[in-house]
C-alpha cells in the first residue's frame, strides 16, 4: 500500500516538483498550497507523513504542527525550510516537528529523509520488555507521568501535554534507573538507527523535557546530564526533594 503524504508548500513550481518527484518513488501526494488549506485536508485522509514548509500565507508551517500535535496527531512532520539560523530548527522541534532540510536542499536528502521517517513511524518502539516494565501511570522523580493521556503533571501544577518523543525519552530513562545512556543509544531508541541529526536534536529534547518534569529544570534533580556521555534518570535523587 502507498505511504500517503500531505505536502504544503505555496511556492507552486517548488509544490509541483516535489509532488512529481514524491510520486515518482512510489507515494501518493496530496498538495496544499497554504497552512489553512492544509489544516483542512489533514481530517480528510489517513495520512503517513506530513511535509510542511515554514513560511506560509494564512497559516505557517509552525501553526499547522502545533494544531496537529494539539490533535494528539502522531504522524511524522518534516519541515522545509529557507531559514538556517538554528532557532527556527529549535522553534520546530519543540512544535513536535521530527526532522526538517534546509533549502536549497538536494532531492536524494529529501527523499532519504522522508523514507527514515516513514520507516521509523512503522518500525521504532520500545522493546518490549521496557514498554511492558511500565504502568499506564507512575512516578518519574517529582512529577507523575501518564503513558494513555501523554502528559507529565508535577506536585500543585497543570498536566503539560507531552510529545511522543518526549514521552520515549521518560519510558527510556524509568526503565533503566541509574543508569547511564549514551546520547546515541537514546537517538537510536527514540529517533531509530537512520536518523540523520545530530545530538543536539536530543539535547533540544531533553531541555524541553526537563521543564515539564523538573521542580527547576536549571537545576535538574531526576534527569541528571553525564558530560560527554549522555543522561541518566536519578529517582532516589529527585524523591529527596
Amino acid at each position: 500500500m502507498k505511504a500517503r503524504i500531505l505536502l504544503a508548500e505555496d511556492d507552486a513550481n517548488i509544490r509541483h516538483g516535489l509532488v512529481a518527484t514524491l510520486e515518482s518513488e512510489g507515494y501518493a501526494v496530496t498538495a496544499a498550497s497554504d497552512g489553512a488549506q492544509a489544516l483542512r485536508l489533514f481530517p480528510q485522509e489517513k495520512f503517513d507523513l506530513v511535509l510542511l514548509d515554514v513560511m506560509m500565507p494564512k497559516r505557517s508551517g509552525y501553526d499547522v504542527c502545533r494544531e496537529l500535535r494539539q490533535q494528539a496527531a502522531r504522524v511524522p512532520i518534516l519541515f522545509l525550510t529557507a531559514k538556517g539560523e538554528e532557532i527556527d530548527k529549535v522553534v520546530g522541534l519543540k512544535l513536535g516537528a521530527d526532522d526538517y532540510v534546509t533549502k536549497p536542499f538536494g532531492v536524494h536528502e529529501l527523499l532519504a529523509r522522508v523514507e527514515a521517517l516513514l520507516r521509523r513511524s512503522r518500525t521504532a518502539q520500545l522493546p518490549e520488555e521496557t514498554a511492558s516494565a511500565l504502568p499506564p501511570v507512575f512516578s518519574f522523580g517529582a512529577a507523575t507521568i501518564d503513558r494513555r493521556q501523554f502528559t507529565a503533571q508535577l506536585p500543585g501544577g497543570e498536566a503539560a501535554a507531552l510529545t511522543a518523543r518526549e514521552m520515549k525519552l521518560v519510558e527510556m530513562l524509568a526503565a533503566h534507573p541509574g543508569e547511564t545512556l549514551t546520547r546515541d543509544a537514546l537517538l537510536n531508541g527514540v529517533w531509530g538507527v537512520d536518523y540523520f541529526g545530530t545530538t543536539r536534536t536530543l539535547d533540544q529534547h531533553v531541555a524541553q523535557l526537563r521543564k515539564k518534569v523538573e521542580p527547576d529544570p536549571e537545576t535538574p534533580t531526576a534527569i541528571i546530564t553525564v558530560h560527554g556521555v549522555g543522561y541518566r534518570y536519578a529517582p532516589a535523587l529527585a524523591s529527596r526533594r
